[in-house]
């Protein structure tokens, strides 16, 4: 990244006041397909529509589609803050409700990858962010790659989605134990899409829960369930979010009831509590992994 500062605890320093804590949550599956951009999407656009000051980041580096769901064109992304040609101000698009969202890109270096001057240079954009933010909402990539394993290790929150067929379940078990057993996160929460009921996304939470009280020593909370909605199918075909398309649907209800939830979460003010902390530790844990 071009003229990158050498200090860059001096971009960080701007970042420590206590005015300004962030809840970081990353939104993450264990296989494609099951709805999980979605489900950030809606959640992070009902929050905005509850007041709250929400970012989305698109962290699936190589296969970004956030833009897409929402008809968006943004003529700028994450790779030209990494390359030094633009400001994260500068890349931030609008969607609905006031909903901030940071596009990636297809073909963006995976986190892993960043050269030294590329970390500096994120901090620095994180840093020098103007906009006051309540949440970050980070969209991971499916499965098991090291910028999921970055992106969730670096949150304050982790939440899965999963959805009844057997590969999203037994690949949701397989992200959950290596994050548990090799990176030291002890604390999921389980949101069941598609689902036919509020005991049948109970029933799938307990089959993945019953696995990870026998073999794994963390916590899963049940956030709860998104239902099959054809109006849902109908916003995403329109390029809409439900929750603003038609906000009297079943799922932007559902929507809206998980984002009373993450707003009731508490924020954590020391240490981690700071966007500069997440970045910092959005690169330790990519350094670790490399």
């Amino acid at each position: 990244m071009a003229d990158v500062p050498n200090d860059q605890a001096s971009g960080l320093r701007k970042m420590t006041t206590p005015s300004r804590p962030v809840k970081v949550i990353a939104i993450a599956s264990g296989k494609g397909g099951v709805g999980k951009t979605n489900v950030t999407v809606n959640i992070g656009v009902a929050l905005a529509s509850q007041g709250r000051n929400v970012l989305l980041l698109d962290a699936d580096l190589g296969l970004a589609n956030i833009d897409v769901m929402l008809g968006l064109h943004p003529q700028f992304s994450l790779k030209h803050v990494l390359d030094g040609s633009k400001t994260l101000q500068e890349i931030i698009v609008e969607g609905p409700a006031g909903l901030k969202i940071i596009p990636a890109a297809s073909g963006v270096q995976k986190m892993a990858e960043l050269s030294p001057a590329e970390h500096a240079g994120m901090i620095q954009a994180f840093s020098e962010l103007e906009q006051h933010i309540d949440v970050l909402l980070i969209d991971s990539a499916a499965g098991i790659a090291d910028s999921v394993i970055s992106f969730t290790r670096a949150a304050q929150e982790v939440i899965i989605v999963v959805c009844d067929e057997p590969a999203s379940i037994t690949d949701a078990y397989a992200l959950i134990k290596l994050l548990s057993r090799e990176y030291g996160v002890e604390h999921f929460h389980i949101i069941a899409n598609m689902t036919r009921s509020v005991s049948e996304g109970r029933e799938l939470f307990n089959k993945i829960s019953m696995v990870c009280d026998r073999f794994l020593d963390i916590s899963l909370d049940f956030m709860g369930i998104v239902p099959f909605d054809e109006d849902l199918r109908r916003a995403v075909k329109k390029q809409r979010a439900v929750v603003e398309f038609i906000p009297r649907s079943k799922s932007a209800t559902a929507f809206m009831h998980l984002a009373k939830k993450i707003d009731y979460w508490p924020v954590q003010k020391q240490p981690r509590g700071h966007m500069e902390f997440f970045v910092e530790r959005l690169i330790q844990s990519s350094l670790e992994i490399a």
